[in-house]
């Protein structure tokens, strides 16, 4: 940060509330939202201060972190997270009706009972019957409704 910059944000510090949210409708060109903070407001106003001398974030930046504050995109459901990675030698286990089955993670797939299987979810059908999401199955992912995790399925 430069000296300047860092003088302007002591001084902003110095400063009451309401200079600061006139400080605010200076810089943004609109009223400080009604209840925010005095430390909120000093935050905002310093990064201010620092885009300024510094310059913005990059367009990369600001795109990834429009996708952080929506994450809802399209349709208004929020993207489920990716399902966590699996090291070689993790084993997973899941008891389905009664039974313990219980998976090696290779690094190339997966070992279930002596076979090597692509997916997660080729297993989940292979002991079920029926099409499962893998990492679903095995727990390394959150349903989104409630019925998914069923074991009537």
């Amino acid at each position: 940060m430069t000296q300047m910059a860092a003088e302007k944000i002591a001084a902003l510090q110095a400063l009451e509330t309401q200079a600061l949210r006139a400080r605010w409708e200076q810089a943004v060109k609109r009223p400080a939202p009604k209840g925010i903070s005095r430390d909120l407001l000093l935050r905002a106003l310093a990064y201010h201060v620092q885009e300024q001398a510094e310059g913005n974030l990059s367009k990369a930046a600001r795109k990834r972190l429009a996708e952080r504050a929506n994450p809802s995109g399209e349709g208004g459901r929020s993207p489920r997270p990716p399902a966590p990675r699996l090291r070689p030698g993790t084993r997973l286990v899941r008891e389905w009706r009664g039974e313990a089955h219980q998976v090696s993670v290779l690094n190339d797939g997966f070992d279930y009972r002596g076979e090597r299987y692509a997916s997660l979810s080729q297993i989940a059908r292979t002991i079920t019957g029926t099409r499962w999401s893998g990492p679903l199955f095995f727990g390394l992912r959150k349903a989104a409704r409630p019925e998914e995790l069923s074991d009537e399925r």
